[in-house]
């Protein structure tokens, strides 16, 4: 039995808490968060300890944490945990600067754990199941894979723009699907209604033939999560929400065989089995850091309206 941490309760980290908590082979130890009311409560509902002060928790011999705090928060908490002697799933991005991104990534080399970065969308099953369709060449050389996420702003996100918000995760996925890293991003937004940019359209380029183009924004009244993937010999069209693949190709049209699944359920599970059979996460700190040095550069982009080149 592993024991379990998670450090911070609102939206996300409640979810951690509920599926950690039906884990056969994970005790839920603790978990932390600054509402004193709150913790309380979920402790109550989910037989746990309640802790106001995450530092408290991390004395008490856990073995992984899930960090579900506000982004600038991430560094502190992640290094802080990994001193502990604990594994770490950081929830995306990894941290709000490269420079925090590394302080991570190195605490955990220093102290021989595991950090991996919470990029969900990989574990939906329509990308999974996606994943393996492009990796089988069904669909011949993909040239151009395009993401729409849009949606009505969340009151709960305060810290950053729709980019480091919603952005990551298909600029992850992208880089994922594609197997590769991105060279170029160039991206218009702008910030009509909130304090951060609220809608954003980034063009990225790999290895300067392969094309990705993310759309996000919190205007449209309605939630869109799909994903479109141009290959030489078909097209995939997915939907995150409905978690449904459907290929077209000269001869067919015809939906692959997904089963459906809960994505953070799968995450938590992976997280755990990589922890027991010692294996390196993917996505690792490095993938989340990628993710970051892409949203970044972005959000650098439209400000400066240019393109800017992703170096190592």
């Amino acid at each position: 039995m592993l024991k379990v941490g998670v450090i911070g309760a609102g939206a996300m980290g409640k979810n951690h808490i509920r599926i950690y908590s039906e884990m056969p082979d994970v005790e839920l130890a603790g978990i932390s968060d600054i509402d004193k009311d709150l913790v309380e409560s979920l402790a109550q509902q989910y037989d746990t300890k309640a802790y106001t002060d995450y530092k408290e928790m991390l004395t008490s011999g856990l073995d992984a944490v899930s960090i579900v705090v506000p982004t600038k928060m991430h560094r502190q908490v992640a290094t802080d945990a990994i001193e502990s002697g604990a594994h770490v799933l950081v929830e995306k991005p990894i941290a709000d600067t490269v420079e925090n991104a590394n302080a991570i990534i190195d605490k955990a080399k220093e102290n021989d754990r595991l950090v991996m970065v919470g990029h969900i969308e990989r574990f939906n099953p329509a990308v999974i199941k996606l994943k393996e369709i492009i990796n089988s060449g069904l669909l011949g050389k993909i040239v151009s894979i395009s993401t729409t996420r849009v949606g009505p702003y969340n009151p709960r996100i305060r810290d950053v723009g729709v980019i480091l918000d919603i952005g990551v995760h298909d600029i992850d996925v992208i880089s994922y699907l594609y197997g590769r890293d991105v060279n170029q991003v160039y991206a218009v937004a702008g910030a009509d209604i909130h304090s951060f940019e609220d809608h954003a359209t980034i063009h990225m380029r790999y290895d300067h033939e392969f094309s990705g183009l993310v759309e996000v924004n919190w205007l449209t009244p309605h939630k869109v999560r799909k994903l479109t993937a141009v290959g030489v010999e078909g097209v995939a069209y997915l939907d995150y929400i409905d978690q449904t693949v459907e290929l077209h190709d000269s001869d067919w049209v015809r939906k692959a065989k997904v089963e459906n699944k809960e994505p953070l359920r799968n995450e938590l599970e992976y997280f755990i089995d990589c922890i027991n059979n010692g294996k390196q996460p993917n996505p690792s700190g490095t993938d989340g850091k990628h993710a970051l040095k892409v949203s970044l550069a972005a959000i650098s982009s439209y400000k400066e309206a240019k393109m800017i080149e992703i170096k190592e």
